[in-house]
């Protein structure tokens, strides 16, 4: 059984950096289409950024330039880089996966993929 588990939450500042990490366990879907999510206080989830098999990534007009998403496919592990933060990224961020490659960002923007984690909450502070 697919885990995904999500750490590097907490509260920062507008303009500085955090770091998200989403430690998968229980298959290879590292190696997969993995995705960033996040859903504010009072508003739907959105898809923040995504990465498939071949390292190829996709964001969110609102995160482009600032942040970047990685997997270290040794250490099982995704990650999503935070620079210039600003108070509307506070939310609750969430990592899923999902074995199907075709069309990963498209399956993001619809939030098709198929397991999930259960989230780390992010402040960030004006």
């Amino acid at each position: 059984q697919v885990q995904l588990v999500e750490s590097g939450g907490g509260s920062v500042q507008a303009g500085g950096s955090l770091k998200l990490s989403c430690a998968a366990s229980g298959s290879t879907y590292i190696s997969y289409c993995m995705a960033w999510f996040r859903q504010a206080p009072g508003k739907v989830r959105e898809g923040v950024a995504a990465t498939d098999s071949d390292g190829s990534t996709n964001y969110a007009d609102s995160v482009k330039g600032r942040f970047t998403i990685y997997k270290d496919n040794v250490k099982n592990t995704l990650y999503l880089q935070m620079n210039s933060v600003k108070p509307e990224d506070t939310a609750m961020y969430f990592c899923a996966a999902d074995p199907r490659v075709p069309a990963c960002w498209q399956r993001t923007k619809n939030q098709e993929l198929k397991h999930w984690g259960q989230g780390t909450l992010v402040t960030i502070s004006s």
